[in-house]
């Protein structure tokens, strides 16, 4: 992985001496999707529960180290702090209170009905987020029935090649499919299953990934059971990377830093663009970014200015040693040069451009034989 910045065209792109662990066209998934040369990882071969989540940590390929075992992801509340809980979190989150509920109902049904799946409320938040913004895409809104204002149809999602990579004939809040619809719909306050409801359409989804015995704690179990959802790679890993953010904030005691939140969005929202030597993502010429010019745009999208390269971001932020959501993670030789710089997104996982060939993309920030140098702190 290497910096190769706009302002060095003649720079020669550093060796690279760690892997990386996806390809481009979207998320860490199926095995490689190959698209006019650019292509996400291969298919994950270890998984681990997630830090503040309950999702795999993708890995290039097996390592004799296992992954690190973390803490169970955040759950719903007690009755007695719910209101508090949810009006909280979806601030924090920037989710509809209304669409809080709806996930946290079903998850809330879901651990009553089936015990050993495990759901945590961030993965349905997730993917309500990744499909529809909570059921904000095309201007609507949910009102206190759990009904959304407009219903929603098709949300069509195109990958970088204009392929489009989203669910044919899905709808409502969640956009589950007709396959989905068909098989698992369940209405949470009974009578007859809404789609553009909410709750009805948290619940469907939630069966859908609990079904067959499914273990969400696992995290290979997680990622094959979101990839029922929809398969593509650009829905997993924004899926992946939504899910270890609202995790993370979940378990929180204060509200997120707001540019870090912003920075972290802004990642997130340029997975599958493809890694571009010296890319800004500025569009057209100039569609996708390396490894410097993401973390330059996302905390640009907030405000905070950084340096171009990934050298002299490295130099010229606040050192820290134990990465928090936000922070920027390092590669290369302390002393003489850094070449490569990912954006900290939690559960031991980054958000970074690789390298030539492959799209943004979420994998683990640590491997046997890396070159990691260190983490630095923008906001600090």
């Amino acid at each position: 992985m290497s910096d190769e910045p706009e302002i060095v065209p003649e720079e020669t792109p550093a060796p690279r001496r760690r892997k990386p662990a996806i390809v481009v066209a979207a998320v860490v998934v199926v095995a490689a999707a190959l698209v006019a040369g650019v292509q996400f990882a291969p298919k994950q071969e270890e998984a681990t529960n997630a830090a503040a989540t309950g999702t795999p940590t993708p890995s290039v390929k097996k390592t004799t180290t296992p992954p690190p075992r973390t803490s169970a992801p955040p759950k719903v509340p007690e009755a007695s702090e719910f209101d508090a809980w949810a009006s909280k979190t979806s601030q924090w989150l920037d989710v509809p209170l209304r669409a809080m509920v709806g996930y946290a109902k079903a998850t809330t049904k879901l651990a009553k009905d089936v015990p050993g799946c495990h759901l945590s409320w961030v993965t349905l938040a997730a993917v309500g987020k990744v499909t529809t913004d909570h059921g904000r895409a095309q201007g609507g809104q949910i009102g206190t029935t759990g009904v959304l204002d407009k219903a929603l149809g098709t949300i069509e999602v195109r990958d970088f090649y204009n392929k489009v990579v989203s669910t044919a004939n899905a709808a409502g809040p969640m956009q589950v499919s007709p396959a989905n619809w068909a098989k698992y719909q369940a209405s949470y306050a009974g009578g007859k299953p809404d789609v553009q409801n909410i709750d009805d359409a948290a619940l469907t989804t939630g069966r859908a990934l609990c079904a067959d015995g499914h273990d969400l704690s696992q995290g290979q179990v997680w990622w094959d059971s979101v990839a029922t959802l929809q398969a593509a790679p650009l829905f997993l890993h924004r899926t992946l990377a939504t899910v270890n953010v609202y995790g993370t904030v979940g378990q929180g005691t204060a509200a997120p830093n707001a540019a870090v939140l912003s920075a972290v969005n802004f990642a997130i929202d340029k997975i599958g663009l493809p890694y571009i030597w010296g890319g800004n993502g500025t569009g057209g010429n100039d569609p996708g970014f390396d490894c410097s010019g993401l973390t330059t745009a996302a905390y640009a999208s907030a405000g905070v200015k950084l340096m171009r390269t990934a050298d002299t971001q490295f130099r010229s932020v606040q050192h820290v040693t134990d990465p928090q959501l936000g922070d920027l993670i390092f590669y290369g030789e302390p002393a003489t040069k850094i070449h490569h710089v990912g954006l900290y997104i939690g559960n031991q996982q980054m958000i970074d451009a690789p390298q030539t060939g492959q799209a943004v993309q979420v994998h683990s920030y640590r491997k046997d034989g890396d070159d990691y140098a260190g983490a630095g702190r923008p906001t600090a």
